[in-house]
């Protein structure tokens, strides 16, 4: 027998916990188990002013961006929408089912002012790395180190060599934000000073993005995220931002390895990396330096006039800095 049409009737009262309806397997619960966001207030608190309106919980923006990472939404906007649809992830961000979710806006306010300024996000994922260390997930004797691309929000059709891009910047004052903070890091290593040579593109609205045709396809607009990890249960211990060539990516690589001792004490005994981390340059300085065992394959492209091989050359090379490495360390 067909049961009664189902039709909506609104109750004067409802007895509704959110904690009921998310399950227990659910990944938000795993993540809100270890993650620790108690700190946050305490460190934005000189980032705002002691009168005014009441300002958004930093700790709900925070959980709302990692619920957007988690579940790949890289919309601010929908990352509202879904926040606001969903029941584990209003649980997630302390939310119950009347209160309000911040608008869009708010993020890029805060992401570019208080975030920025006080290094909010770093702040956060130091943390991280600290609860993991205590948790014996980090062992802190072999790292990995490599760069995974990621694409600039420009098109090429915006864009110029880098010649004419410098005669349209009269007046730095005038121009956009993107373009201030390009100037502002043309010495930095990563970005600007990174190399000489001049890319064949500037894009006019992200200037420190790479022309770039690394995956060997179409080119395009590029930044490189630079990891660092720690090989034991592949905890990423530090990241860093760089323009994606290989020069800039081994200052990345040296910038990690010196803030990570600094921050942690965490000193690893080797590293593993790819060829664009096997210049000569860059051995020397892991050996020499730091003292630091690379498991790196030699960048070797130089036309040899003594009759070996570049292998057989990079084969020596590698036995010497291992040689010197592992007698240091006895």
């Amino acid at each position: 027998m067909m049961g009664p049409k189902q039709e909506a009737q609104a109750a004067l009262f409802y007895e509704f916990s959110l904690e009921d309806h998310v399950p227990q397997d659910h990944l938000l619960r795993s993540i809100d188990r270890f993650v620790d966001l108690s700190g946050i207030r305490a460190h934005l608190s000189d980032f705002y002013s002691h009168t005014g309106r009441p300002s958004i919980d930093p700790e709900l923006l925070i959980r709302m961006l990692l619920v957007g990472y988690c579940s790949g939404i890289r919309s601010e906007r929908r990352l509202c929408e879904e926040v606001h649809l969903n029941l584990a992830y209003r649980w997630f961000c302390r939310l119950d089912l009347t209160d309000r979710i911040p608008d869009h806006s708010s993020f890029s306010k805060n992401r570019h002012g208080r975030f920025r300024e006080s290094d909010l996000l770093r702040h956060v994922f130091e943390t991280t790395v600290a609860r993991c260390m205590e948790e014996g997930l980090v062992g802190g004797q072999g790292f990995a180190v490599d760069a995974s691309l990621i694409s600039a929000d420009v098109q090429k059709q915006n864009s110029s060599n880098p010649d004419d891009w410098a005669a349209r910047m009269t007046d730095p004052d005038d121009a956009s934000r993107a373009v201030r903070e390009y100037l502002d890091t043309l010495d930095d290593e990563a970005f600007g000073a990174a190399t000489t040579t001049k890319p064949k593109f500037t894009a006019h609205a992200d200037p420190a993005s790479q022309w770039t045709a690394a995956r060997k396809g179409p080119a395009f607009f590029a930044y490189s995220t630079n990891y660092l990890i720690d090989t034991d249960h592949s905890i990423i211990v530090d990241v860093d931002a760089s323009r994606s060539n290989r020069t800039a990516e081994v200052g990345a690589m040296r910038k990690m390895i010196d803030r990570t001792e600094e921050c942690f004490g965490l000193k690893p005994d080797w590293i593993a990396a790819d060829t664009a981390y096997g210049s000569s340059d860059n051995l020397v300085w892991l050996t020499t330096k730091r003292k630091i065992l690379p498991f790196i394959p030699v960048f070797d492209k130089g036309e040899r006039t003594d009759g070996t091989t570049p292998d057989q050359t990079s084969l020596g090379m590698m036995r010497t800095t291992a040689t010197s490495v592992l007698a240091a360390k006895r």
